[in-house]
C-alpha cells in the first residue's frame, strides 16, 4: 500500500475532549512522527501539530474520527510525496 507524508493539525477547543484525542492518538500511534502541543490556558484551547506517514485511508480514518469529538477541529495536508511498501519513493506533479 503506498504511503504519504503529512501534517495533521488539531484545534481543541474543549478540554473536555482531551482524554478522547489522546486516546485516538495512541490508537494510532504508527502513524505520527512527531508531535507537538500547545496549551493556551489563558485562551482555553490546545494546539497539537502532527507529522503523520501512512496511507491516504488510515490518515483519513484518524482525521476523522477526530473532527467527529465535541469541540474538535481537524485539518490535514499530504504531500506529493509517495512511498510503496518496497520502499521505493516518487513525487508526483498533482495537487490535492
Amino acid at each position: 500500500m503506498e504511503k504519504r507524508l503529512g501534517i495533521v493539525a488539531i484545534v481543541v477547543e474543549d478540554s473536555r475532549s482531551v482524554s478522547q484525542v489522546n486516546a485516538l492518538l495512541s490508537d494510532y500511534a504508527q502513524l505520527i512522527d512527531a508531535r507537538m502541543g500547545l496549551p493556551m490556558r489563558g485562551k482555553g484551547i490546545s494546539l497539537i501539530s502532527l507529522v503523520v506517514e501512512g496511507s491516504t485511508d488510515t490518515i483519513g480514518a484518524l482525521c476523522g474520527k477526530l473532527g467527529k469529538l465535541s469541540g474538535v477541529k481537524v485539518k490535514s495536508v499530504l504531500t506529493n510525496f509517495r512511498e510503496d511498501d518496497d520502499d521505493s519513493a516518487s513525487r508526483q506533479s498533482e495537487f490535492y
